[in-house]
């Protein structure tokens, strides 16, 4: 099957071309490599004969006619700007990547006749910030962002639906938890888990923002990225979340990274940052129910596996 994703060079889009390689299908990999590295696709480059590269920003309007020529089949559009402080700093650079660029994928698909639009989409923001009786978040929790980045996202997968009713042109959103693993840029966007990551094994102190107490819902890479595989033939018209349900506090991941890495210096607290969220965590039963999806990585398991991938790049 021919396959496009967008921000095939970043740290998830890069394991999902990885997997669909593996599976056989060819891939586009369309990419601004603002965020994204030609290097996350080494790997990729054993399959260089069903693999090409696009170096394109999602607001060039040549992406459209790009997409009408390769004639996907499937798109996965995980291209983003995904910092949420940027978003606030810049909120028309954030509406112009991460609305219209998204609007430009769309009318690329439409046009090509793509079969089907699998998109990451925010469960750590288009929900607000809950009640913490509301936790786990259900897909059926009112959608209330607080972020431009939120907003953003939100309306993305409301043009989903609009797209479907008026040019049939299938969809799933999936509503990201805190995604973490392999690739991630310690000095990138988000990413608490690779930023420890780095400077554990580098014996520079770690730095945590307010009392540390806040709690976010870590999921490993490989685990999104099998959701974004199923969802090409599943969940037709649907959002589902893709988290674990289960809370970890920012001081609880330190200590399990510290530990695993032989460091026994406590981190330095900092200022808590405005506007972060206390808690968050997904109820991805939906998930399990549309797409027989598990979370199958515990915490343990997939740390271990970051701290493996820093400490072999050296």
């Amino acid at each position: 099957m021919r396959t496009l994703v967008t921000g095939g060079a970043g740290f998830i889009g890069s394991h999902l071309v990885d997997r669909l390689l593996a599976e056989g299908h060819s891939v586009d990999v369309v990419d601004s490599l603002w965020t994204g590295n030609v290097s996350n696709l080494s790997e990729a480059q054993a399959h260089a004969d069903a693999l090409a590269f696009h170096h394109i920003d999602l607001r060039d309007p040549t992406i459209v006619g790009l997409i009408v020529e390769r004639e996907p089949e499937v798109i996965l559009h995980l291209a983003a700007q995904a910092d949420v402080r940027v978003s606030v700093a810049r909120p028309i650079f954030d509406a112009e990547v991460n609305i219209l660029g998204s609007l430009q994928v769309f009318e690329g698909a439409r046009q090509a006749g793509t079969r089907k639009v699998v998109v990451a989409s925010s469960g750590g923001t288009i929900y607000g910030d809950p009640k913490p009786e509301d936790l786990p978040v259900s897909e059926t929790h009112p959608q209330q962002p607080v972020s431009p980045y939120g907003v953003a996202k939100k309306v993305v997968d409301d043009y989903l639906f609009a797209y479907r009713a008026l040019h049939g042109l299938d969809f799933t959103a999936l509503a990201l938890a805190n995604v973490y693993g392999p690739r991630q840029d310690p000095n990138g966007e988000a990413g608490v888990v690779a930023i420890f990551a780095g400077r554990l094994l580098a014996g520079e102190p770690c730095k945590i923002f307010g009392d540390g107490e806040q709690t976010r819902d870590f999921v490993y890479v490989d685990d999104v990225v099998d959701a974004f595989v199923r969802s090409i033939n599943g969940a037709s018209g649907m959002l589902l979340n893709i988290g674990t349900g289960v809370e970890t506090s920012v001081n609880e991941l330190y200590r399990s990274m510290a530990n695993a890495a032989a460091v026994t210096v406590p981190a330095e607290h900092e200022p808590p940052r405005p506007g972060e969220l206390a808690r968050s965590s997904l109820d991805a039963s939906l998930a399990g129910d549309a797409l027989g999806w598990v979370a199958g990585t515990t915490l343990d398991t997939g740390t271990a596996a970051v701290l493996d991938w820093f400490r072999r790049r050296g």
